[in-house]
């Protein structure tokens, strides 16, 4: 059976969700791309694996279509529940939900107004119909309007999807964070580190590779870390002056702590096969059990840096002999770089540790 799969992503990051379907998968198909947003046609429904926004770095959503309309500029509606009345009866809900969304773009950002207003009108007509469901188990609805007349109708399975609408969580500045770099790691630690709250606990040591100003510092510092701030540039705010905060002024290349610590985080700026080496040593050597990290990608070829850096971390840790976990994103506050989690697992680290 065929099916049509639509991604979200970053503008101008559509070539890059291509690539790394090809670098992933076997299956070919015809690409219909848009900005903010790809579709690939298939010859055969892909297993439900696909689906889990989880397993991307550069998509921030995976759908399955169900269709898409064409929409009048007096009656949308009708359009649309005309479609969904035509869909296999296995695919006709109910729903848990209906998503009213349109691309993270320039040009898909004014949609967002209508997607307000015309949600309560769709959203009645379906409960009208018995078609939202109290059981948040079931398949989520999503219409991802391209424009005013043009909508994808999709659906997502909320268990492998992403909880957040456009796939992009939604993130408040700290008033007491000295940069917006912050941002960066709260998403992380949300998106990409799993049981978080049971990962970074109170009284845990951390170190901040490249810590200067200090916005990662302070997401360590919140979650009552205590931190060695790695940096030859000043700290800023209260990360200069907190009491859990040790700032050493030294290459973050050439750091290393004395004794095991339970994370290491690092945003420099450097090539990242350099940073991917840094990263591979740190848990080879035994300092780290966790590492939150950012790759810089270049302008062009980004996917093979990409497998060039993960065949150096794996590389070496599969040489080492060590059991981990190793995943990544381009988060909603990434530009032009990717942010990877890497962790060893609970029975390796204890292992280590006796």
């Amino acid at each position: 059976m065929s099916q049509t799969l639509l991604f979200y992503c970053r503008p101008g990051f559509e070539n890059d969700v291509r690539q790394e379907w090809a670098g992933k998968r076997a299956e070919a198909g015809r690409w219909e791309t848009g900005e903010g947003y790809t579709a690939l046609h298939l010859d055969q429904r892909p297993e439900p694996e696909v689906y889990d926004a989880a397993n991307w770095i550069f998509a921030r959503q995976v759908l399955d279509v169900l269709g898409q309309a064409s929409l009048g500029e007096r009656d949308r509606l009708s359009p649309i529940l005309d479609l969904l009345d035509r869909l296999p009866a296995q695919q006709q809900g109910p729903w848990s939900a209906v998503w009213l969304e349109h691309p993270d773009s320039d040009a898909g950002k004014p949609l967002s107004g209508f997607c307000r207003r015309f949600g309560p009108i769709l959203e009645k007509a379906l409960a009208e119909r018995g078609l939202i469901s109290d059981d948040a188990k079931r398949p989520r609805l999503h219409l991802f309007f391209t424009a005013l007349d043009t909508v994808w109708i999709a659906s997502a399975d909320v268990r492998r999807a992403s909880p957040w609408p456009l796939g992009i969580p939604r993130v408040r500045m700290p008033s007491e964070a000295p940069s917006r770099s912050t941002l960066k790691l709260s998403e992380a630690f949300m998106t990409l580190v799993p049981d978080a709250d049971d990962r970074l606990k109170p009284g845990m040591v951390g170190v901040d590779l490249g810590a200067a100003p200090g916005g990662w510092t302070y997401q360590l510092v919140a979650r009552g870390l205590k931190v060695f701030a790695i940096d030859n540039g000043p700290m800023k705010g209260n990360m200069a002056i907190h009491p859990h905060v040790k700032h050493l002024r030294e290459d973050g290349f050439r750091y290393r702590p004395q004794h095991q610590v339970d994370w290491m985080v690092c945003d420099m700026v450097e090539q990242p096969a350099r940073i991917a080496k840094l990263v591979a040593d740190w848990f080879v050597q035994g300092h780290t059990r966790n590492a939150v990290f950012n790759l810089k990608l270049p302008m062009k070829k980004r996917w093979p840096e990409i497998e060039r850096c993960f065949g150096l971390i794996e590389g070496a840790l599969d040489e080492a002999g060590l059991r981990y976990t190793l995943s990544a994103k381009q988060l909603y506050h990434d530009r032009e770089e990717i942010t990877c989690y890497l962790a060893l697992t609970r029975s390796e680290w204890a292992k280590r540790r006796r």
